[in-house]
């Protein structure tokens, strides 16, 4: 799988893109994407859509992920995010990818395995998960790859959680004597399929 996460600003958007395989990470590239403040709002959006949309065909991403906006004491700050978020938000949808949302208490849970986990944690974290010399610069940057390491030991969570409740309910239909619709294996089986047919398509997108 191809994440490609960003954490919304309209001054700094921060992203990162991450391959996650066999639970091993590859980091593909990270950074950030910056705007001038003298420029006209609608053109910074435009920027942030451009250049999100260049990422996005030079990757070739299945997960799209992005960070849940929170309440901010900060009303014009918040405001900006959201526009900015709302720009992400689009570029998926245009770029047909499926999007994910998570909040910094989320992210932090995952990375660190504890929700009020400073910044410099969550980032000296980032560098030994993904195998990094140094911690990942900006902070903006940083960030962005902390959503997607979150993304990818939820969705996999998850993708396991599901596996084990068909198992449960093929075992109480054959406990009650009723046919099974699928096997484990089988499921699974296709699943590993669906992941591989996804992965072929987005490689030869690359040629």
């Amino acid at each position: 799988m191809i994440i490609l996460a960003i954490d919304p600003g309209t001054a700094t958007t921060g992203f990162g893109v991450l391959e996650y395989e066999g639970n091993r990470f590859k980091v593909k590239d990270y950074g950030i994407i910056s705007t001038e403040a003298k420029v006209a709002t609608e053109l910074r959006l435009q920027q942030i859509y451009d250049s999100i949309k260049n990422l996005i065909a030079r990757h070739r991403p299945n997960h799209f992920v992005v960070e849940e906006l929170f309440f901010n004491t900060n009303v014009r700050t918040a405001i900006a995010v959201g526009q900015a978020r709302g720009v992400c938000l689009l570029v998926a949808a245009d770029g047909g990818i499926p999007v994910a949302e998570y909040t910094p208490l989320q992210v932090k849970q995952s990375v660190v395995g504890y929700g009020r986990a400073e910044k410099a944690q969550v980032q000296q974290m980032v560098k030994a998960i993904l195998n990094l010399h140094e911690i990942p610069k900006p902070d903006d940057a940083a960030d962005a790859l902390a959503l997607a390491i979150c993304h990818a030991h939820s969705y996999h969570a998850n993708l396991a959680a599901e596996q084990a409740n068909n198992a449960a309910q093929q075992l109480e239909r054959a406990a009650n004597g009723q046919p099974q619709a699928s096997s484990l294996n089988k499921a699974i089986a296709q699943q590993l399929e669906r992941e591989n047919k996804r992965e072929k398509e987005r490689q030869k997108g690359m040629q």
